[in-house]
């Protein structure tokens, strides 16, 4: 797994599943022990730092149920709800056409996102950017912004302050990769 893979899986998971999920015990661990920034291909050590300190488990997980669960959520974590509502058929039908295997049900939830773009990542062929490129451009750059913000405005806790933050220049970073490799 590469760089730009690691990323959005770890930062896509983190969005889409809920902080008290199993799966991403190992995840929280590495935050709460500030452990992260090791293996973190980023220059972000502050806002990983503020994480750790941060990463109380009840707080962050009842700040993730505000925020995103539910009919009262905060913020909708769906693209759907930030741009015209045909384009969630849009995300499914972009992503089936290039194999990735998808679960039922909406697949325009930012994390869902995140993690189907280090499917791209790990299955795209050598010098071949244009399928992320086009999904950058076209699925989540568009709303990402608008979003983390919101989640920056509405969350309770610095842990979800601090997630947008980080997650709002990783992308900015990704993206930036992106635009050189198809420059080159």
């Amino acid at each position: 797994m590469n760089e730009f893979s690691l990323l959005c899986r770890v930062l896509g998971s983190l969005f889409y599943r809920q902080p008290q999920d199993p799966v991403l015990a190992p995840v929280y661990d590495l935050i709460r022990g500030n452990k992260l920034a090791a293996n973190w291909p980023l220059e972000q050590d502050e806002l990983l730092a503020r994480l750790a300190q941060n990463a109380d488990a009840e707080a962050l997980s009842a700040d993730y149920n505000a925020l995103f669960t539910g009919e009262d959520a905060s913020v909708s974590p769906y693209r759907s709800a930030w741009v015209a509502a045909d384009d969630a058929l849009d995300v499914r039908q972009y992503l089936t056409a290039r194999g990735m295997p998808l679960p039922e049900g909406a697949v325009d939830h930012f994390g869902m996102l995140l993690l189907a773009a280090s499917w791209l990542e790990d299955q795209r062929l050598e010098d071949e950017t244009e399928a992320l490129t086009v999904f950058f451009a076209d699925y989540l750059l568009p709303w990402c912004g608008t979003f983390l913000g919101k989640v920056e405005a509405h969350a309770t806790t610095a842990f979800w302050r601090t997630m947008a933050m980080l997650t709002r220049d990783a992308i900015q970073a990704m993206w930036d990769d992106l635009q050189e490799e198809d420059e080159e």
